[in-house]
């Protein structure tokens, strides 16, 4: 039931994941053409779609490809509140429970192995998991990542109540032993983390992550490249398929030397870092990142592999940004990429990018296009709107590929073109 709830293709031959993927993709872009056509713009196809779809790049990894897992505590199906796993079931109906994630095909087997070796740590805690804030307990989620040279970073979350920093220091000091020195130590942990958390999801700022046991960063190689990942630093899930990914997105942005590449919510910078020789290709990279961490990780990356075009710039897109273009005089040629979460792009952004005389080229990554983002691509598209201060020329979609980051999953990364 897990597996189908989280991996519902998981029983398809990959193939065919791959054809459900691109069927899915096509109706997206119908929805999109229709939505434009409503606005008054009519770039629908023969085919109804809004522009040409290349078919889904398969993942150069099916199983076990996740560099990242997160695992909840709460009731599983035989009443035991300690259980950590995936949730099963909606709010709605008021059945969720919370199944262990043996059989889920894209989660690996050293993801497992640590969320096992938690499970059996909480189960003898004479602490209780906290299932509802207001109801009190401590035992919180469990944050899994791992690299292709073999680190592996768990991240403990836990709801301090009312303890006193005598009885967190108790619980911090038997955490680190069990994965040190007790049964844990099979995990061979890289990194060990706490964070005391009092909110769903708490920022480093907000509650740190307290290093209890060894390296503050593990390390991946991308393209040849070495880059470091703080505990909540966004990294691309599916490193293999990333490596295909980035290697597309270069090639769509046509930059060249006189390029300077925007980078819109760049996470670590990985993005445009992996590529050997981006010094070359690249006039400037000018990445923006929310997290304090990532940028400093992005820092980090570019002068460890000898990179030294960039500028990283942190905070909020939609406060950075605006600020950033609306001094932009630059001759060179401006290309935008931009990677937002499930929310998609706040609308300030949104406005400073369409406004911005400069940028003639946008790459859109999204692994959510139906949602918010579909939002964005209208606003970026609409005819001029002074009530909006959508005052800059429409961009014009002009092609889609998809990447396949998660199969077994009905999800897909779009990455879609626009010009102008």
């Amino acid at each position: 039931r897990l597996a189908n709830a989280v991996t519902p293709l998981w029983r398809l031959p990959y193939q065919e994941q791959l054809q459900v993927k691109y069927e899915n993709q096509r109706k997206i872009l119908q929805t999109l053409a229709s939505r434009l056509k409503e606005l008054g713009v009519d770039v629908q196809q023969p085919d109804g779609l809004c522009c040409p779809l290349q078919p889904v790049v398969p993942s150069p990894i099916i199983t076990g490809y996740r560099n990242k897992s997160t695992f909840s505590v709460n009731r599983g199906p035989d009443g035991n509140p300690k259980t950590v796993g995936l949730y099963v079931g909606t709010g709605r109906a008021r059945n969720i429970v919370c199944v262990k994630a043996h059989h889920v095909e894209n989660i690996p087997s050293k993801h497992k192995q640590v969320a096992q070796c938690y499970e059996d740590f909480i189960h003898h805690s004479p602490l209780d998991s906290c299932i509802l804030f207001h109801e009190g307990g401590h035992w919180r989620e469990l944050v899994v990542r791992t690299t292709s040279r073999g680190h592996t970073m768990a991240i403990v979350t836990f709801h301090p109540q009312e303890l006193g920093q005598e009885a967190l220091a108790v619980q911090k000091a038997l955490l680190k032993e069990f994965f040190t020195c007790g049964p844990g130590r099979v995990c061979a942990l890289t990194s060990l983390y706490f964070q005391e958390s009092t909110m769903t999801r708490c920022s480093h700022e907000q509650s740190p992550f307290q290093l209890l046991h060894g390296e503050p960063h593990i390390f991946e190689e991308v393209l040849g490249l070495k880059f470091r990942i703080s505990p909540d630093a966004f990294f691309q899930v599916n490193t293999g398929g990333a490596e295909v990914l980035y290697q597309a997105v270069r090639e769509l942005s046509q930059a060249d030397g006189d390029t300077v590449l925007l980078d819109i919510c760049c996470g670590t910078g990985e993005q445009w870092l992996c590529e050997p020789g981006s010094q070359g290709w690249l006039s400037k990279v000018i990445g923006i990142e929310v997290v304090a961490k990532a940028i400093e990780d992005a820092r980090w990356n570019a002068a460890f592999n000898g990179i030294s075009n960039c500028e990283f710039h942190g905070g909020k897109a939609e406060a950075v940004l605006p600020q950033l273009l609306s001094s932009w005089e630059g001759a060179r040629p401006l290309v935008a990429v931009v990677n937002p979460s499930r929310a998609g792009l706040h609308y300030r952004v949104v406005r400073a990018i369409r406004n911005c005389k400069s940028i003639r080229r946008l790459l859109y990554i999204s692994c959510k296009p139906e949602g918010e983002a579909m939002r964005n691509f209208l606003e970026l598209c609409c005819p001029p709107d002074p009530q909006k201060k959508l005052a800059g020329e429409p961009f014009t979609p002009t092609l889609v590929i998809p990447f396949d980051m998660f199969p077994h999953t009905v999800h897909c990364e779009l990455v879609l073109l626009f010009t102008r």
